[in-house]
C-alpha cells in the first residue's frame, strides 16, 4: 500500500505493507536484552478465590498482569522527565509520530587514554564521527546503529558491562542541528557509570537551561544488517503511559522516489 506522509519539513511516498521494526520487545525470557540490574519482566494471570486469569488453567480469558522496568526490560522512548525534578510524561509530550530520520552505522572509538570521566577502554561514538556521517543531513530524527551488529544484541544482559556510549559534545552538536528525536542500539546514550553525570542526556534535552519538552530518546533498538544506512521515514509509535518512558516501537520506512 503506497502512502504519502508529511512530516514537518516534507511530503514522502511509502509502502506501509513493508515496515521495518526495529524495537527489541519486551519479553519475560530471561535471556532477553536488559539493563539497569532490573529482573526480567513477569506477565502473570490474575488469581484470586473465584476467578483464574489464564484459559489454559481453565478460566473463561486470559486476563495477566504485566511487571517490567520500561528502562530495562526492552526498547523504550523517554523524555526530559526522565532527568527533572518534576517527571513529565512523555505521553502528554509527543504529539507527533513521523518524521523524516537518517540511519548511520558507527564503530565506536575505543579511547586510549582517560579523559575526564570518561575511561581507557571505553567505546564512545565521538563527536567527530558523528559530524562525519551526519553533517549533511537536516533529518528530525537520527537512529544511530553500532558496529559490529550481532543479533546477539537483542539478548544480550549489559548490566556492569560498560557498553559504547555517545559522547555529550556529539548530543549538543544533534540538538543545535535540530535534531529532536534520538534512537540508538545501546541501554544508554550515556556511560552506565558516570556519577549520575547523564551528560548526553543534559545536553541533547538542553535540560535545565532550556528543557526541548518535544524532544525524545528511545534506546534499545535493533537495525538489521540488512538495512542499509540513509534516509527514511521513521514512525515512533509509544505506548499510552503517563510516565517519563514508556515502551515503544519505531517503525522504519524507506522513502520510494
Amino acid at each position: 500500500m503506497i502512502a504519502s506522509i508529511q512530516t514537518k519539513n516534507d511530503c514522502f511516498k511509502v509502502d506501509l505493507s513493508k515496515p521495518v521494526d526495529i524495537s527489541i520487545p519486551i519479553s519475560t525470557d530471561p535471556q532477553n536484552a536488559s539493563a539497569w540490574y532490573v529482573e526480567p519482566a513477569r506477565i502473570e494471570p490474575v488469581r484470586t478465590e473465584n476467578f483464574t486469569g489464564s484459559v489454559a488453567e481453565g478460566g473463561s480469558v486470559n486476563f495477566r498482569n504485566i511487571f517490567f522496568n520500561p528502562h530495562g526490560n526492552g526498547c523504550h522512548t523517554e523524555c526530559v522527565g526522565h532527568i527533572s525534578t518534576t517527571v513529565y510524561s512523555i505521553n502528554q509530550h509527543l504529539k507527533q509520530f513521523f518524521f523524516e530520520a537518517q540511519l548511520a552505522s558507527f564503530t565506536p572509538e575505543i579511547l586510549q587514554a582517560d579523559r575526564g570521566f570518561q575511561k581507557t577502554g571505553d567505546g564512545v561514538i565521538t563527536l567527530e564521527q558523528v559530524k562525519v556521517a551526519l553533517g549533511a543531513s537536516h533529518s528530525e530524527a537520527v537512529v544511530i546503529r553500532t558496529l559490529p551488529n550481532a543479533k546477539s544484541k537483542t539478548k544480550r544482559q549489559y548490566s556492569q558491562t560498560n557498553p559504547p556510549y555517545l559522547d555529550h559534545r556529539a548530543a549538543q552538536w544533534l540538538r543545535e542541528r535540530g535534531v529532536k528525536h534520538l534512537l540508538i542500539d545501546l541501554p544508554s546514550v550515556d556511560r552506565e557509570n558516570d556519577d549520575g553525570r547523564l551528560l548526553a542526556h543534559h545536553q541533547f534535552w538542553n535540560y535545565p537551561k532550556a528543557p526541548r519538552f518535544d524532544a525524545t530518546i528511545t534506546e534499545f533498538i535493533f537495525v538489521p544488517d540488512a538495512i542499509a544506512d540513509g534516509a527514511y521515514l521513521l514512525n515512533l509509535q509509544i505506548a499510552s503511559f503517563e510516565n517519563d518512558a514508556v515502551p515503544s516501537k519505531p517503525i522504519l520506512y524507506q522513502i520510494l522516489d
